[in-house]
């Protein structure tokens, strides 16, 4: 089963703000992380907030947050609320239904368990067991002024960065 990109788009709006619980997240910042475009978030945005899942403050300072725990939230339930069909085979939707092997075919079974068996896995799982640790906003680049990530300096002992400077300076 693949799910649509609007479900992966509203999981990874979900996890950007349970990793950053302390602030508001804004869908600039949002669509410069993931590269995504800001119309499509401002239509999951807009979900959720009706959903009643996040909750969102407008003009300069703004952006949003959760509104529920991130334990409360469950992958199951979001993703039965983003996708628009779990029709597998054509048997799966009886007013269109037209396959010759439904009275005595075995295989709807199978799917059928299957995504039982794929719902009992996703809804034992939380927001909070997927959200990663806490993000930094994306940081504006000083020559072009755009909000584009910059990944951070690794990490140093103040041994290694001497023998680094050393290394760079001879």
């Amino acid at each position: 089963m693949r799910l649509t990109d609007y479900t992966d788009y509203t999981l990874r709006v979900l996890m950007y703000c349970a990793a950053n619980p302390d602030r508001l997240v804004t869908i600039a910042e949002l669509a410069e992380r993931h590269g995504l475009s800001k119309n499509h978030l401002m239509k999951i945005v807009n979900d959720l907030a009706r959903q009643g899942v996040i909750e969102t403050t407008r003009g300069r300072g703004g952006g949003m947050r959760l509104l529920k725990d991130p334990t409360q939230i469950v992958v199951g339930e979001m993703v039965r609320r983003t996708e628009t069909d779990f029709r597998h085979v054509e048997c799966f939707d009886e007013s269109s239904n037209a396959c010759s092997l439904t009275p005595t075919c075995r295989l709807k079974h199978v799917f059928d368990s299957a995504m039982q068996a794929y719902f009992n896995e996703l809804d034992g799982v939380t927001l909070a067991d997927i959200a990663g640790p806490p993000l930094a906003p994306p940081r504006a680049d000083a020559r072009t002024g755009s909000g584009r990530a910059t990944p951070a300096a690794p990490m140093r002992s103040p041994v290694t960065r001497r023998k680094a400077l050393a290394k760079a300076t001879a």
